[in-house]
């Protein structure tokens, strides 16, 4: 499995049950794409929704990924709620937020590396438990929830990524990395 650094971690916990390896990429999918044309890979996705699959073109494939929906439907016969609900009971729940706010140029390389020197001691009430620093800047907190801001490389603004067991701490960790903004 390929996954960019900014996908939820439910995809770590189905892959480590699983025994699956996984491969963490950065943002973006030619990043994704050039694991992909390795061969020995089921998928490759990101978090906007793009999926490549092995064997086929090394991009993304809305169609085939709708068409691999559709069969997965029909073959569960449960409706994509339920499917979602027997996800979530398996491996916890995540939820997933993200901003885009507008941030001066000049400050991007500043706050990446403020962030870096600085990494919060806890997200949420959880001790952190690691920092990627490979494109932006993730904390990772032992219970799973993270924090990432990382400037977009397409548009004039930075991305702030969450994700938490509820929607409530994800909008608190997207609120502390608004506060991290600030500190530039």
């Amino acid at each position: 499995m390929i996954k960019a650094l900014t996908t939820s971690t439910m995809v770590d916990r189905m892959c480590a049950k699983y025994g699956l390896p996984l491969v963490e990429t950065g943002v973006g999918f030619k990043f994704i794409a050039s694991e992909l044309v390795k061969g020995d890979v089921l998928l490759g996705f990101e978090e906007s929704g793009g999926i490549g699959f092995p064997g086929h073109i090394p991009e993304r494939d809305g169609i085939l990924a709708g068409l691999m929906l559709l069969e997965l439907l029909a073959t569960e016969k449960k409706p994509l709620a339920k499917l979602l609900a027997e996800l979530e009971k398996e491996f916890g729940p995540h939820h997933y937020a993200r901003l885009d706010p507008a941030f001066p140029v000049e400050k991007r390389i500043s706050l990446m590396e403020f962030c870096k020197l600085n990494p919060p001691a806890k997200l949420l009430k959880s001790p952190l438990k690691e920092v990627k620093a490979y494109d932006g800047v993730k904390f990772i907190a032992e219970d799973g929830s993270w924090l990432m801001l990382r400037s977009s490389g397409t548009e004039p603004i930075l991305r702030i990524y969450a994700e938490a067991k509820t929607d409530a701490d994800a909008e608190k960790l997207l609120q502390h990395g608004v506060k991290l903004t600030k500190q530039v």
